[in-house]
């Protein structure tokens, strides 16, 4: 576990015990008029859950390579580097072991832990990163309504650890991630969340976090490696390549208390039947941080925020001028807007999102719609239905920036246009056994107007107990 996952265990057991007490006092009202005991009413003992995922993927990624100014110590003459594909071709491979945990004393009190083993397709750089993540690691006291689901009535809650900004969708579909979805909230952050519910239809969210630092990854399966020990050489050829690149918010690095924290708030509306089969849910949101000059990333000599903004840290024989984008300020600021739509079998997610990366602007659109089949049953085993559903998924996302780098920036691609369609279909084999196989239809437009790809084919068996 990394030190930040260890800081983490230690602050929620220190709230835990705060708030035991005082979530069994809550429910002492409601449970005593049923006629238990004292006892029963004072336990502390939580029902505890713990479930395993594990995933095996095929994997087929295009090979690309798009050429870049030298931008190592400058050579006599100059060398041609590329941005490229981070492993082409067709791959077998074992993409994550994922470990659960739920603790549940009440409605009102619950804690999670999600724990990821190999995490191939998040570690980034992805030679060098930690193999074991905590992803999330959380505990919640009051009551939080999931998308277009109508709570009982006014309520709130408060939510300390690592968990998912709530703009995010998390019931996605399919595996990969769309260009919006990687860019802007993939990955989990660490602070506090307070939601308020005004009556049933309108809600408030806010949160202070410490704030994803901005990294660079491609936004297909693999994040590539990028300032790893291996491009220090002057002719480097590792086996997993840099990958065509955007900047996104990349996994929290350490607890940072230096008290610059980043300032979320959310405003939604949502209408549901009864039953919860059909709903809306419209959510307006914002975020606010200060970028910091430099933040250490692990297995990387490339700094994240600022630093990466001004081009590769530790080679002082490049003059920033020749590197740097044109940053105006250290403000790092996202306004946007979700919109979550379930029907029968149905569901929409679309989200838009407007960026200020220190000066620099770029504008998100995301769209996925999915819809699940249930099929007739045809044959069982172990007393369960074979392939007892079939759910076809299409997103489109499509990311613009409105900057340009400088002649020799290392990273042309951040300021690419990027237009993604993903396409596929997922199968339920048996409860708990699923298929997914999707395709990407990665395009970009280079800066001299040209148009490219660089698409790749998913096949995913997750398997969940």
């Amino acid at each position: 576990m990394t030190r930040e996952g260890r800081a983490w265990v230690g602050t929620l057991l220190a709230v835990a015990f705060t708030a035991l007490p005082l979530a069994a006092q809550a429910d002492e009202g409601d449970k005593g008029a049923e006629g238990e005991t004292a006892d029963e009413v004072s336990s502390l003992r939580p029902k505890l859950e713990f479930g395993l995922e594990a995933k095996a993927n095929f994997r087929q990624s295009d090979e690309n390579q798009f050429p870049i100014k030298t931008f190592g110590p400058p050579f006599d003459p100059p060398m041609t580097r590329f941005l490229e594909t981070v492993n082409s071709g067709s791959h077998f491979e074992l993409s994550d072991l994922t470990l659960f945990a739920d603790a549940t004393w009440s409605e009102h009190l619950v804690a999670h832990a999600k724990i990821d083993f190999i995490d191939l397709y998040e570690r980034n750089p992805t030679s060098t990163a930690d193999k074991v993540d905590v992803d999330e690691l959380w505990l919640r006291l009051g009551h939080d309504s999931q998308p277009a689901a109508l709570p009982a009535g006014g309520g709130g809650y408060f939510k300390i650890g690592k968990f998912p900004k709530f703009e995010r969708q998390n019931d996605r579909h399919l595996e990969s991630y769309g260009l919006v979805s990687t860019a802007f909230n993939r990955i989990e952050d660490v602070g506090l969340e307070l939601g308020l519910d005004l009556g049933r239809h309108v809600y408030l969210k806010g949160s202070l976090t410490q704030g994803n630092p901005v990294f660079l990854r491609d936004p297909n399966a693999l994040a590539g490696d990028n300032g790893t020990p291996e491009f220090r050489k002057k002719d480097p050829n590792p086996e997993l390549k840099n990958g065509i690149v955007i900047p996104y918010d990349a996994a929290t690095q350490d607890i940072d208390a230096d008290g610059n924290l980043q300032k979320g708030l959310g405003l939604g509306v949502r209408f549901a039947s009864e039953d919860g089969a059909n709903g809306v849910d419209v959510l307006v949101f914002g975020r606010r941080r200060t970028l910091a000059d430099h933040v250490d990333f692990k297995g990387s000599f490339y700094g994240a925020d600022l630093d990466l903004l001004d081009g590769p840290d530790g080679i002082p024989e490049l003059p920033r001028k020749d590197v740097t984008f044109p940053l105006t300020s250290d403000r790092k600021q996202e306004v946007g807007g979700n919109v979550w739509i379930y029907f029968g079998g149905g569901s929409f997610f679309g989200q838009y999102v407007d960026q200020d990366l220190g000066g620099l602007g770029r504008i998100g659109y995301e769209g996925e719609l999915a819809w699940r089949f249930d099929l007739p049953l045809g044959a069982s085993f172990a007393g369960r239905q074979l392939f007892p559903s079939v759910q076809p998924v299409v997103r489109y996302s499509k990311l613009d920036p409105d900057f340009r780098p400088a002649p020799k920036s290392p990273s042309p691609s951040f300021a690419w246009q990027w237009e993604k369609l993903d396409f596929g279909v997922r199968l339920t084999v048996i409860a708990g056994l699923d298929v997914t196989a999707e395709y990407a239809k990665n395009d970009f437009v280079l800066l001299n107007g040209t148009k490219h790809d660089n698409n790749e084919t998913l096949v995913t068996l997750r398997w969940r107990i």
